[in-house]
């Protein structure tokens, strides 16, 4: 076990990044077609496909998920992941061709180093030809590139964020997330509930509750400049249709809550998918319970594997 989630048979992780540009892009790719179901909860999302795995509509499985920085402008990035699939076969066949299935989201980094740096369809493509069942590095990689935390101080009190990833295996039953961690709010270890990393107080002291600079600007609104959205992945082994890999994602939010504070504003877009590669039979309630403690550790692991980059600490240090 790598604890990643590579550790599910069937799932490869690929990066590709622009460092000097501060940002980058990541994907889960699902070496046969798995089911997948998505949630988005954040008020600011950037996303495509997610329509398509509403549980009413025909797709039901994907062939890989994008997950990259450069607000929408990085959603450019998953043309490149489709070329790559459809060069290695893989798609939906559609008589004349196949079509790749591939959903994905985007996070805002664009204020982080170079505002015209941003994942295009040859860091999509690239990624894929990095993709590997071994990949576990975290922090500022891939997606986690350009990431951040801590917003509500302006971008005075911004931490670095990054890339996390965890497992968990129970019985035959393995569960692996994988998440870029650039939220408005802070993070915190889920199991001690101290502060990984946050909004840097004025003062240069102790971390100040999470609402704390919220409570100053009830009323004239918070700053947004600083950008936000978590968005990530779970994969399992364990047999699910896309309606139950739907409950899944909207179960596994309960881990960014539990990790994340404030999670879920107007400015975050976060969103998480679930690919399932039907081998094992397991609970849907139980898988989704445990799915949301995985989340959680993925996001403080790659919170704290963050290291100080463009003028912003980071956790891990230089």
């Amino acid at each position: 076990m790598l604890n990643s989630i590579c550790d599910v048979p069937g799932i490869l992780v690929g990066h590709a990044q622009n460092t000097k540009g501060g940002t980058g892009c990541t994907v889960i790719i699902a070496e046969e077609m798995a089911a997948c179901g998505v949630n988005v909860a954040g008020g600011g999302p950037g996303t495509r496909e997610t329509d398509a795995l509403n549980p009413v509509n025909l797709v039901h499985a994907v062939n890989a998920v994008y997950l990259g920085g450069g607000s929408a402008y990085g959603l450019a990035g998953a043309d490149g992941v489709m070329q790559w699939c459809e060069d290695n076969g893989k798609g939906f066949d559609v008589g004349v061709g196949i079509v790749p299935i591939v959903p994905g989201a985007v996070l805002f980094d664009l204020p982080v180093a170079d505002y015209k740096a941003r994942p295009d369809a040859a860091m999509g493509y690239a990624a894929c030809e990095n993709a590997s069942s071994t990949e576990a590095r975290m922090g500022n990689v891939g997606a986690g590139t350009g990431a951040t935390v801590g917003k509500s101080r302006g971008m005075q009190g911004i931490m670095k964020g990054g890339l996390g990833t965890a497992s968990v295996k129970i019985g035959e039953v393995i569960i692996g997330a994988i998440v870029a961690v650039n939220c408005f709010g802070n993070v915190q270890d889920p199991e001690t509930g101290e502060t990984i990393a946050g909004v840097i107080p004025e003062d240069g002291g102790d971390f100040k509750p999470p609402t704390h600079y919220l409570r100053q600007a009830i009323s004239t609104g918070i700053n947004p400049l600083g950008g936000n959205t978590t968005i990530g992945a779970i994969a399992t082994n364990a047999k699910l249709n896309k309606v139950q890999a739907t409950k899944v994602s909207m179960m596994s939010h309960d881990g960014y809550a539990r990790a994340i504070n404030p999670i879920h504003t107007m400015h975050d877009g976060d969103t998480i998918f679930t690919l399932s590669t039907g081998e094992v039979e397991a609970d849907v309630s139980s898988i989704g319970a445990i799915a949301a403690e995985v989340m959680a550790k993925a996001i403080a692991a790659g919170v704290s594997a963050a290291k100080t980059a463009y003028g912003f600490p980071g956790h891990a240090g230089e």
